[in-house]
């Protein structure tokens, strides 16, 4: 009886023991980002320097999939080998942005496809003189400040579709994100005004925006990112 009693008391002392570990699974903390109203898969990725097919992959959504406030995104290539290493579907994409809305739930663009191809031929998306030399290391200098007047109009440099259209990125102002193929994004910031919207198809000379200020200076930002990376936008424009 007694011996019984003992074996029981010790069952129970090595149960309490026992620690439960907590789940392995992180979404805090560096390396994720909290999605926020307006945001979309585009915009999150140009804010890190990010491809946004890589972001997707990472993240194991579609390029088209929705995006709600408050989700959290991965922002590091997971260690985990067959998790970086699945495959995203983007071929035959109906919509190329979704945007996190107060609801809750983003809604898909219904518009049509966006080009595969990268663009033959660039334009100037306004008139005026650059300001700066491009240079990546420099967070104000991943692009070219074009000098005009304020209100003048903005264009889109070549075909594509606008992917972005707020002004949730700080630093960037009144921001238009157009995806002209797989590999190149532009950007035009610090406009007075966004004449376009999410999944709007635009083609080359499509008036897009307004001219806005900055730093007291009436110009344009512009920016050209190759596979999330930004680029040198004076070697795709022609020569003025």
């Amino acid at each position: 009886m007694r011996s019984a009693l003992t074996i029981a008391v010790t069952v129970l002392l090595l149960a309490a023991c026992v620690t439960v570990k907590p789940p392995t699974t992180v979404s805090r903390g560096p390396g994720w980002y909290t999605v926020k109203i307006s945001d979309t898969l585009y915009s999150i990725a140009w804010r890190y320097g990010l491809d946004y097919k890589q972001l997707a992959q990472w993240n194991q959504i579609d390029v088209s999939s929705p995006i709600h406030p408050g989700q959290r995104l991965r922002l590091l290539k997971p260690k985990n080998k067959s998790l970086a290493s699945t495959s995203v579907k983007r071929d035959k994409v109906k919509a190329d942005s979704s945007t996190a809305k107060k609801s809750g739930a983003v809604s898909k663009s219904k518009t049509g496809k966006s080009g595969g191809r990268d663009p033959r031929k660039w334009i100037w998306p306004t008139r005026g003189k650059p300001l700066n030399t491009f240079r990546a290391a420099e967070l104000n200098r991943r692009g070219i400040n074009i000098a005009g007047k304020a209100g003048q109009p903005v264009y889109a440099v070549a075909d594509g579709r606008v992917v972005y259209s707020g002004n949730g990125l700080a630093g960037y102002g009144n921001l238009i994100i157009i995806k002209h193929s797989d590999t190149y994004l532009s950007a035009y910031a610090y406009c007075q005004e966004r004449l376009v919207q999410e999944g709007t198809a635009v083609k080359a000379g499509k008036l897009v925006a307004k001219m806005g200020r900055k730093d007291n200076i009436s110009q344009l930002h512009f920016e050209i990112r190759r596979n999330g990376k930004p680029v040198d936008p004076m070697k795709y424009l022609p020569k003025q």
